[in-house]
């Protein structure tokens, strides 16, 4: 009977998804949850597993075409799959039962079939109940799911308190999660790469020593038994064997649920040297290329099997490649990278070969220009979900900027006499930033209109209790945002050091998802580049955000006590705030902004610095 394979729901604010690579051909044979094709999302790629057993008759959606979530993706024949394998139907029955090993001996084809039967096992182990649940933590409020991509304990493996345990992806964030309890890991419910709502169940954790599962031991007898059997027999079983993997820890954690055809080599190796007494010559073939990926995976650190596939297609030395993920995994953008760079390395030594003085200097230049040029690549996660919001923000707000010129003289000056003994204080250095900051949020505390957020549906303002400060921070993925959550209770140290320590955490991607929401109004120092000021885009829900310019001398008429007015070199800076005019008038961010100009231009912050 034909199944249909359809485009899931991969999230809840997905609707459609790319067919990227197709794992199976139209006449292939494929098994119940064996990948049969990669799909991208806006938010996750991952693979999608066959329903069904049976034979692939039909492929709908091409390659680098997209579907929406729930047309036909394909068109698997059900009967085809049961007739390729109808002498295996009569001996199922056997498969479950203890001595299917031994049964396993006479018809050869038993091999797959118990291979898929072998994770009921590891799921329905009475003493995973008994454990501690770890489940998917709500990583930051507009959140609602996370995508597994790497497990750093397998199962089996001992775990203390707070120990890191997975890694996680959102469109937000990448973080760790720490384990609950210490204990062992007994089961592990999401594999790599897939994506699970906030509240599902990831792993559990039960008690120091505890057994994790029965499904270990279960795959020795197998190939014991298939030892006398003929040698096509090994080629059959890794397929149904994909969910299984995460249970062989030789090889390292990349046995995700991605990509089926190294997980078959590391599969088959195990078997193979039990039988390398028989068959002496294919082991010692198989070897050499089992260290050497070892070992430029070691050098180049934790990658992902889509990775590795990725890197061999493209000729890509993974231990050349610097990572850009958690703890400095590579990802696929990092390989797709460094092969742009290579291709445009090899064209560019032609024309300098030839004056050998003046290669140095050219390729020095035009790398950087030239490496993308003419190229087309996969637009990042992080882009896409930054674009869509600046998007809807647009959309959704009647946004306004207004400007004003501040004269920061006094302050260029206090920073001058304060600077070495704050930065021994404080262990931070002293920059303009915080004056910025504290004077905005004094203001906010005048003005609450401006940190206030408007439900035109509900037709409600709401005022917040506290000023939670957002920090525009520019990183190598984007434009992040961490928190300064009640930035009104800290003076003008507290302000620097929590701008420093968030700054630098959010560029080496140690930030974690609560510090990264729940701003209520937005700082950007788009000055830190040399603009003299801009027109900042107010992230929704906000109502309002402040840009701070380059702060630069130019001469000014300014009113002396004594000489009346005279032209004067001062160091003048502009602030452009840009707000949602549906909520905030014209007059409120004026008052707003004369607030912060007289606290800056007052230069009243001696007690502050300690001076």
């Amino acid at each position: 009977m034909p199944v249909s394979v359809t485009m899931p729901r991969l999230g809840e604010s997905v609707t459609e998804g790319t067919v990227t690579r197709w794992l199976k051909q139209e006449g292939d044979t494929v098994e119940v949850d064996e990948p049969l094709l990669e799909v991208s999302t806006d938010k996750v790629d991952t693979e999608i597993p066959s329903p069904a057993a049976g034979v692939l008759t039909r492929i709908v959606v091409g390659e680098d075409e997209t579907a929406e979530v729930g047309s036909e993706l394909a068109v698997i024949d059900g009967e085809g799959g049961a007739a390729g394998g109808g002498a295996a139907a009569p001996q199922a029955a056997p498969a479950p039962e203890p001595t299917a090993a031994a049964e396993g001996t006479g018809p050869e084809p038993e091999a797959p079939a118990p291979a898929p039967q072998r994770p009921e096992p590891q799921a329905a182990p009475a003493p995973s109940g008994e454990g501690t649940p770890v489940t998917m933590p709500a990583l930051g409020e507009s959140v609602t799911e996370g995508t597994v991509t790497r497990w750093l304990k397998q199962v089996g493996d001992t775990v203390e308190v707070d120990e890191p345990l997975l890694e996680v992806s959102t469109d937000k964030v990448d973080t760790e999660i720490p384990s609950p309890v210490a204990g062992t890991v007994l089961e592990i419910k999401v594999a790599e790469d897939e994506t699970a709502e906030v509240g599902a169940t990831l792993a559990i954790v039960g008690a120091a020593g505890a057994a994790p599962a029965e499904a270990k031991p279960e795959p020795k007898p197998e190939p014991k038994a298939e030892a006398p059997a003929p040698k096509p027999e090994p080629k059959p079983e890794p397929k149904p064997e994909p969910k299984p993997e995460p249970q062989v820890t030789e090889p390292t954690p990349g046995m995700s649920y991605n990509e089926p055809a190294a997980e078959a080599e590391v599969a088959a190796q195990p078997a193979k040297a039990e039988q390398a007494a028989i068959p002496p010559s294919p082991a010692p073939q198989q070897r050499p290329s089992a260290p050497a990926a070892g070992a430029g995976e070691e050098a180049a650190g934790y990658v992902t099997p889509l990775v590795r596939k990725l890197a061999g297609e493209h000729g890509v030395d993974l231990s050349s490649v610097n990572g850009t993920g958690v703890g400095g995994r590579i990802r696929k953008q990092d390989v797709l990278e460094a092969a742009e760079r290579a291709r445009a390395a090899k064209a560019a030594p032609a024309p300098a070969a030839q004056p050998a003085a003046a290669a140095p200097a050219k390729p020095a230049a035009k790398p950087t220009p030239s490496a993308k040029r003419g190229t087309t690549e996969k637009l990042p996660r992080i882009r896409a979900a930054i674009a869509k919001r600046m998007h809807e923000s647009l959309h959704e707000m009647a946004q306004l900027t207004t400007v004003i010129e501040v004269d920061v003289t006094k302050i260029a000056r206090l920073r001058a006499q304060a600077k070495d003994s704050f930065q021994q204080r404080h262990g931070v250095k002293l920059s303009f930033l915080p004056f910025f900051a504290l004077a905005a949020v004094e203001a906010l505390q005048t003005y609450p209109i401006v940190n206030a957020r408007m439900d035109l549906a509900a037709g409600t303002i709401t005022y917040p209790d506290a000023e939670h400060l957002g920090i525009a921070v520019d990183t190598e993925r984007g434009l992040l945002v961490p928190v300064i959550h009640n930035a009104g209770d800290l003076n003008l140290g507290g302000i620097a050091k929590r701008v420093a320590d968030l700054a630098e955490r959010t560029r080496t991607n140690k930030i974690s998802p609560d510090e990264i929401a729940g701003a209520t109004f937005t700082l950007t120092n788009t000055g830190s580049r040399g603009a003299l000021f801009d027109t900042p885009i107010v992230p929704s829900p906000q109502s309002a955000m402040l840009g701070t310019g380059a702060v630069v001398k130019r001469p000014v008429v300014v009113n002396d006590p004594e000489l009346g007015e005279v032209v004067a070199i001062r160091q003048m800076v502009y602030l452009a705030l840009s707000y949602d005019h549906r909520l905030i008038d014209g007059a409120d961010a004026a008052r707003f902004l004369g607030t912060v100009k007289e606290r800056l231009e007052a230069g009243n912050f001696e007690a502050e610095l300690g001076l």
